[in-house]
């Protein structure tokens, strides 16, 4: 392998060893690094796609448990800042660069999107411990139709 710099103009060299031409190779694998050329390290770079992946198996699958009883905690914002941060690391964005963009590039949810959609998730399946208004009571109104939110006062149960 010849080495060289980014720069540097391809130049055909041959290499010969008792009479015989040894080919030449860009890049080599040893001790498990693969070393190219130019000495650079771009075979070792994850692409997007795999850190995606990673992204949903690891961050999200921890985010998303149970997001429906802590989602409006007061250390919700932290954990938007280091889900933006992992966000920031997959796209290669800037620290002060705006993460909305890439949200929606790399189809993610927000901490707080994902919070509401969970929320929305949990109604549709738990619709029977639910009451519309209409049941409440019988006047016609706009919001008839909308699930009924009970009002429930702590010092009555304890």
């Amino acid at each position: 392998m010849e080495f060289r710099t980014k720069n540097y103009y391809q130049v055909k060299t041959t290499v010969k060893y008792e009479n015989k031409d040894i080919s030449s190779s860009t890049e080599t694998k040893f001790l498990g690094l693969i070393i190219g050329e130019t000495l650079s390290w771009n075979q070792h770079i994850v692409p997007q796609s795999t850190l995606r992946t990673i992204y949903y198996a690891h961050v999200l699958s921890i985010l998303s448990y149970a997001i429906i009883f802590w989602g409006r905690s007061s250390s919700a914002n932290e954990l938007l800042i280091l889900q933006k941060k992992a966000v920031r690391i997959i796209t290669g964005s800037r620290v002060r660069e705006s993460c909305r963009e890439a949200f929606k590039n790399m189809q993610i949810m927000t901490l707080y999107s994902q919070y509401i959609f969970s929320l929305i998730l949990f109604t549709v399946k738990n619709k029977h411990l639910f009451t519309p208004n209409n049941e409440i009571h019988k006047y016609k109104t706009r919001d008839n139709t909308n699930l009924h939110l009970s009002t429930v006062n702590i010092n009555q149960i304890l």
